[in-house]
């Protein structure tokens, strides 16, 4: 199964380090600009509502993550790759006050990877 979502050993680490700060239930959501800056934020569940308008790409570090469906379709033949950098975050994220942001970076998939993916994505029947 090809992963439309991954995180690096630094994100991991991070994530656990907020899953002990505020409980075991994050989730994430990748934002689509506007004042947080296409970041991948980290909420508490049930802080922000997800619905018809969301794509559920996966887990990281145990937490769901989603993305805007408009988003996605620009972003579709990518794998996302959350990752730590230095600095301030997205001011919605609970990373924030600790002097680092989650970061969004990509890969491009492979022919065949995007093969598997609509085969994946199609219904059973």
């Amino acid at each position: 199964m090809i992963e439309k979502v991954i995180a690096t050993p630094a994100a991991l680490e991070l994530i656990a380090f907020l899953k002990a700060r505020h409980g075991p239930g994050l989730m994430f959501h990748q934002s689509g600009g506007c004042c947080d800056n296409s970041a991948a934020n980290c909420y508490l569940l049930g802080e922000i509502t997800t619905g018809a308008g969301d794509v559920y790409l996966g887990d990281i570090g145990g937490c769901p993550f989603y993305i805007g469906k408009a988003q996605y379709q620009y972003w579709r033949h990518t794998q996302l790759i959350i990752d730590v950098i230095e600095g301030h975050g997205g001011t919605f994220s609970l990373e924030g006050p600790e002097g680092k942001a989650f970061h969004t970076r990509s890969r491009v998939f492979t022919a065949d990877e995007i093969a598997q993916l609509d085969a994946q994505d199609q219904p059973a029947g």
